[in-house]
């Protein structure tokens, strides 16, 4: 084997699921401040992780169910949402376009009217 073809930092470490607390010691070059002490009575570096062999669905064999609509019928709902309000929005800009006629048609009126009785 080649000599020197592992970095320095590559040591004894110690990697923590945070799902199940389960340890196991093992070597990396991966850098840590924490430490934890090992079931030999040594100190070693302590790497948490969110998921590991003893908690992930695929190695363990048990479902989690996520959440209870699928990706495809949340989508569908904020599809039917920005649609009611978009719509809610064309009724709003409408009815304040058909303010600002009637308004208008008022001030032609008024207008036509003064000038008729000059």
């Amino acid at each position: 084997m080649k000599k020197d073809i592992h970095p320095a930092t590559y040591r004894l470490v110690v990697f923590e699921d945070l799902n199940n607390g389960f340890k196991f010691l093992t070597r990396s070059t991966v850098a840590t401040e924490e430490k934890t002490k090992w079931e030999d009575g040594n100190d070693y570096p302590l790497v948490k992780v969110h998921i590991t062999s003893t908690s992930h669905p695929f190695f363990t064999g048990e479902e989690r169910i996520v959440d209870i609509e699928g990706r495809v019928d949340k989508f569908k709902a904020r599809a039917a949402a920005a649609d009611a309000a978009r719509e809610k929005r064309i009724k709003a800009a409408k009815k304040q376009s058909a303010r600002k006629a009637a308004k208008s048609e008022k001030a032609d009126e008024k207008k036509a009217a003064s000038k008729l009785t000059r």
